[in-house]
């Protein structure tokens, strides 16, 4: 049996690989092309943001108005249609006096909310209920500053608004 394994063993000889000085370094440049080319590039592994807009814009028709409004009707667009979990607005002004300030409009989902692309402030969601039972959406005031968070999942957003005045 040696004498079988010394017949087989020149074919099959171990070669010795010896990294040198110039593959070491090739290989230290490879890696840090690499880690730099995924550090530039970050933003392919980040989740889409959610991009929020707003428009204000007078009823049409006087008969339409609700009396109690100071401000003219909002509506927020979103850059795709979402299934909201989330939805809340806040004036800007208890944000930055208030550690936990109160919400003039919060809404939450149960379970499967319908995805909107377009929503007017204070109106009902299909699959979404206020966060308080029975709270309704608060008037905003006209010129003051509110902050929209919107969730979808994992993704949040953030979009400041300012109400305007209604036309007399």
């Amino acid at each position: 049996m040696a004498a079988q394994s010394a017949r087989i063993s020149p074919t099959f000889r171990r070669q010795v690989f010896k990294m040198t000085r110039k593959m070491w370094c090739l290989f230290a440049l490879a890696a840090l092309l690499g880690a730099s080319s995924l550090y530039l590039n970050r933003d392919w592994f980040a989740g889409d943001n959610i991009h929020v807009y707003h428009r204000s814009r007078p009823f049409r028709s006087r008969r339409a108005r609700p009396d109690n409004s100071r401000t003219e009707p909002i509506v927020f667009f979103i850059d795709r249609k979402l299934k909201l979990t989330s939805l809340k607005v806040v004036p800007v002004s208890d944000i930055e006096t208030n550690k936990f300030p109160q919400p003039v409009w919060h809404l939450l989902s149960d379970s499967n909310s319908v995805p909107v692309k377009e929503f007017a402030y204070g109106a009902p969601l299909q699959g979404m209920r206020p966060a308080i039972k029975g709270t309704a959406p608060e008037p905003l005031e006209p010129g003051a500053n509110y902050r929209l968070f919107v969730e979808a999942g994992s993704q949040k957003a953030q979009h400041d608004f300012v109400p305007v005045a209604r036309a007399q």
